[in-house]
């Protein structure tokens, strides 16, 4: 699919999800009209920006464009909308791209990294997760847990620094870097320290407890 096929306001969930993700988006999304930056293309290329990170952009929004997913419980709520934008650089890390518009004034952007990680980027370049994929997949574990937990616990700065996740192991589909999620006996741990890394503000650093799942609490597809 390509920004000009015509796009059903049901969003589908595309391949490579999990069944959770994809029922999260199908459920909870909404697809709106998006923009073909292909368009562009040779204007941007008068600019000194490279083919190959326009055609990155482009197979962002072909994939991701125009998608609107509920707020994350972090980070402000995250990107209004999936959307690509212009590419910025190059950088030190190379070159990126925005993702979409922040719900709120944020002292950051979200962004699209050299190697396709999605991340914020204010005073430094911060990736959260290895895609976008791994974004999505985080927005639908978090829904899904507040869904099914019996509890819900929030740990900031110190205390959330202090917390021992001996016994736990991470969640590969949510394709963690400075954000992480792990799974435990009946409990599961959303670690988010983008703001920490990022800012330099380690009172920022948040954990987010799901406590009383069972075996499909924990999972869910």
């Amino acid at each position: 699919m390509t920004a000009d096929d015509p796009v059903s306001p049901i969003p589908v969930g595309p391949d490579g999800l999990s069944r959770r993700a994809r029922w999260f988006i199908q459920a909870d999304g909404i697809r709106l009209p998006r923009q073909d930056i292909r368009h562009h293309r040779d204007a941007w290329i008068g600019d000194g920006i490279p083919a190959a990170e326009i055609e990155r952009a482009a197979n962002f929004q072909d994939r991701w464009g125009g998608l609107a997913l509920p707020p994350a419980p972090f980070y402000d709520g995250g990107p209004r909308i999936l959307d690509a934008g212009r590419p910025e650089g190059p950088a030190a890390e190379g070159w990126s791209f925005p993702a979409g518009d922040c719900r709120v004034s944020m002292a950051y952007g979200f962004m699209i990294g050299p190697d396709g990680a999605f991340g914020i980027d204010g005073h430094q370049w911060t990736p959260l997760h290895a895609s976008t994929d791994g974004w999505v997949e985080s927005l639908a574990l978090a829904a899904h847990a507040r869904r099914w937990a019996t509890t819900v616990t929030r740990l900031t700065g110190k205390a959330a620094a202090a917390l021992d996740l001996g016994g736990y192991e991470p969640v590969p589909e949510v394709q963690g870097v400075i954000d992480t999620w792990w799974r435990g006996k009946d409990s599961l741990v959303a670690l988010y320290r983008g703001e920490a890394v990022g800012l330099d503000a380690p009172q920022c650093l948040e954990v987010h407890i799901y406590e009383g799942l069972d075996r499909w609490g924990l999972h869910g597809g």
